[in-house]
Formats: structure tokens, sequence, C-alpha cells
């Protein structure tokens, strides 16, 4: 067969990149053709994207991979969960997109954590987190209560640009299930969830399963050639999609950067007063179907701590040597809650361990390094707590731990989670959002026959490096 040519956009919070994976009938052999940061920017005390910016990177990005790949045959976004840009009906924004990480739903998450969770967690399965699409959306209205009448549609941040790809506003189900607003028991926005939280129905389009054809690329200028797919919005949708995971649902998948995000595939969500008090989220996969995982903030925490120290990067070996040195670094005598809310994003990262520290009786870490144990440490207990979990509510035993990401090439953070959880930790250094936004194209323009079809061709294609844990549960 001819080679077929797809283009990855893959926005994360921390940078975005435009990747062309060319599957040749057997492999699937990916070259990054543009790459750039992404950060929100504080104004008048709150925090926003800066979309307009990341068009333009991703309007290059695109540019690049035709002009290396004239045939190229489609393309694919994927990004972020949680947040969205409120256009009028010809797509206009509204308003500046507010960043999760904004401050402003703090005071609403307590209100719903002291009344309204169980009742909000029955209906939609996603838990309490101060940044859910649910309360920014209350905010937002309760804050600006002229802006009900001038919103059309709520779109998230992938199908945002879908739209300026295609012209097209489609609401994807994968990224749509983390807002707190789709029933856990269905497919469709929950009618009882949006009156809680004084939602408009008419701002959003039931949710479309994906992969699928969605349009012609018309929103760039020699284009119209290419042909947009509606890939699962959510990036760890996508990453998940990229594991090789064993058949027979043995396989914990642990997708780890910003954020450590662990879960499973399932046929049915995990609820009830348990679920709620671990945390478990019951995400959906394109398809629509479940993906019961925990999350709590990665390696997020190891980057500010690194800014705390002013600390950056003199040459490819300094954070090899950083590592090395995290690694002779004592097993620390205490470990730190990585899920506590003061972590979430404090001015000062090492001042907010610290303090959390101090207030546990515990001493704090002597050095940068001291820090990085530390961290990776408690970080490997946290994966370890989601692990048992989901053992008890869904019965299952697992074998062993699947891990992508930045967190993939941390040494330390792979030993230690093997380690906490008394399972072996499979580390594959892929892209693993890129490498499911590809997978989900290749699937809707009918060059693969399915899912299972992309990951027994992976699994031959790959090598991980297998971390067995060195003390037991």
């Amino acid at each position: 067969m001819k080679p077929v040519d797809c283009a990855a956009v893959d926005l994360g919070a921390t940078s975005g990149r435009v990747i062309v994976g060319t599957w040749s009938g057997r492999s699937l052999v990916l070259r990054e053709v543009h790459r750039f940061p992404n950060q929100f920017r504080r104004m008048a005390g709150h925090d926003y994207w800066d979309l307009p910016y990341l068009w333009g990177e991703v309007q290059t990005g695109l540019l690049k991979a035709k002009a290396q790949f004239p045939r190229l045959a489609s393309v694919g976004v994927d990004a972020w969960a949680v947040d969205h840009a409120l256009v009028d009906a010809r797509g206009r924004l509204v308003h500046p997109t507010y960043a999760y990480r904004d401050s402003r739903t703090l005071a609403l998450s307590g209100q719903l954590a002291r009344s309204g969770i169980k009742r909000v967690y029955g209906l939609t399965g996603i838990p309490n987190y101060p940044y859910n699409t649910s309360l920014q959306l209350k905010e937002t209205l309760s804050a600006l209560p002229g802006i009900s009448g001038a919103v059309a549609r709520c779109l998230f941040i992938s199908d945002y640009f879908n739209f300026l790809l295609t012209g097209r506003m489609e609401n994807e189900l994968s990224v749509c299930s983390h807002s707190q607003l789709i029933g856990v028991h269905g497919r469709d926005w929950s009618p009882e969830a949006l009156s809680f939280f004084g939602i408009p129905r008419r701002w959003f389009k039931k949710p479309a399963t994906s992969p699928r054809r969605l349009a012609a690329v018309t929103g760039i200028p020699g284009f119209r050639d290419v042909q947009a797919i509606l890939v699962p919005g959510h990036d760890t949708a996508c990453a998940f999609m990229a594991i090789p995971a064993a058949a027979d649902g043995t396989d914990l998948y642990l997708s780890s950067g910003t954020w450590s995000l662990m879960g499973f595939e399932s046929d049915a969500p995990l609820t009830g007063s348990e679920a709620l008090s671990l945390g478990i989220s019951n995400e959906r996969m394109g398809d629509g179907g479940y993906r019961p995982l925990r999350s709590c903030p990665g390696l997020w925490l190891i980057e500010r701590t690194l800014a705390s120290f002013g600390w950056k990067a003199d040459g490819p070996g300094s954070w090899a040597r950083l590592l090395s040195a995290a690694g002779r670094e004592p097993s620390p005598s205490m470990l730190i809650n990585v899920r506590d809310p003061s972590l979430f994003n404090p001015p000062d990262m090492r001042a907010a361990v610290d303090a959390q520290m101090r207030r546990r009786g515990a001493s704090v870490p002597r050095s940068l390094a001291g820090y990085v144990r530390l961290i990776t440490a408690s970080l490997g207990r946290g994966h370890a707590e989601a692990a048992r979990g989901f053992e008890r509510l869904s019965g299952r035993s697992f074998r062993r731990i699947l891990i992508i990401g930045g967190g993939s090439r941390n040494r330390l953070l792979c030993q230690a989670t093997a380690d906490a959880c008394g399972l072996p930790v499979l580390a594959y250094a892929i892209e693993g959002s890129a490498l499911g936004n590809l997978a989900s194209q290749l699937i809707a323009l009918g060059t693969l026959r399915d899912l299972t079809m992309f990951r027994e061709h992976l699994a031959l294609q790959l090598k991980a490096r297998v971390y067995r844990p060195t003390s037991h549960r």
C-alpha cells in the first residue's frame, strides 16, 4: 500500500506540537515538524490562555507539515480538558478563555464539597475538581450575568480548534466527559447537572463519538484536500489509545506529565461513596467506553520546585545529573500528600511543600535533589493508592503498569511507582497523545481496521524499559 501521512495537533498545557505520522502498512513512523511553548497569562487578577497565539502556531506547524508531506491526508486535534471557548453563532469569542488554574472557582468548589457533591457525582461520575467546567461556567454566569444571551456555543479547546480548521462546531464526547455535565450512564448532557449549575443546555451540541471524519480543512489556504478528523479531543483519551495494553484487561495505564493520570478501560463506570472518596473520575474514550481514572498533580510539582530554586538546564545532561543526585538521597521518612489543594498552583512550590511537611512535624529537604527524591517517592505512593482502589472497586487483579509521557523517562519515578505498587512498571518513551491521535485518524480514514489492530502492530514496534519492584505491598 502507499504510505499515508497524517498530522496530529497535540496541544498541552505547557507545550504544543504538530507531529506527522506515516503509516506504511505495518508500522507508524513519527516526525515532529513543529513544537512551541504554551502558558497561561495573568491579566487583571485572572489567568487566561492566549488562543490567537496558539492558533498561529498550529497554522505554522500545519503549513510545515504540508510542505514536507504534500500528500498529507488528514489532521486531528487533541488538547487538555475542561477549558473552553464561549462563542457567538458565528464563532466569535465572547470572552477571553480562562485557564483552569485560575483561582476563581475555589469558593464554589468548597460549597459543592459541603453540599451537593454526592448528588452531582451520582449524576455524572466526576468528582469535585475546582477546575471542572461545571464550576467554571457557573462562576462565569454569576460574575457576568449578561453573557448568557451573547453566547451561542461552548466549545472545548479541541472543539474550538476543529472549528477554526473547518467552520464546524462539534462537541466531542471524550473531552465533554470531563466537564462534570455528562450523564454517567449515558452519552449525553445531564439535564439535572446542567440545572444544578445553572448552565444553558443550548450552549452544547449532543456529544459526538470519535473517531470519525469531520470536514475538509477550510481554515488554512491550500488545505482543502486535507480531511479534518474528529479524534478523541481529550489528550488523555488519545494517550490511553496509544498504550499497547494486554487484551485481558489486566494492565493499568499511567499517563505521566504535568498531571499523573492512572486508570484502565472498562465497560462500566465505578460509582458510589468509595469511588467518590477516592476521587475516581469516570471519563470516556472517544467511542463512549469508560476510562475510570484518578488524577493528581504530577511532574508539575517538580517543574514548579525547579522554578522555586531558579534551576535551569545547562545542557542535555543536567537533568540526568539532577536525577542521579536525587537517587543518592536517603529515602524520605515522611511523604507529602500530592493531592493537597495547597499544591495546585502556589506562588512558590518549595514553600508550599515545606509548609505541608512542617504542619505534619517533618523536616524539609536540604537541597533540590532532596525535593526531587521526596516528590517522586510521594507520586509513587499516590499511584499505589489509586491502583489499590481500582482493584477493590473493580474486582480485577492488575499485573502491570504501563507508563507513557514525560514520567516514562524519569527512572526515579518509575522505580518509586513499581516499589509502592508492588507491580512491574513498563515505561514507553512515546508521544502518547500524538500517537493515539494518529491512530484515530488512520481508523477514521479506513486505513486501519480498529484500535486492536493498531495496538497489535504497535506492540511489535515498541520496546519498554521494565522496572521491577524491590519491595512489596
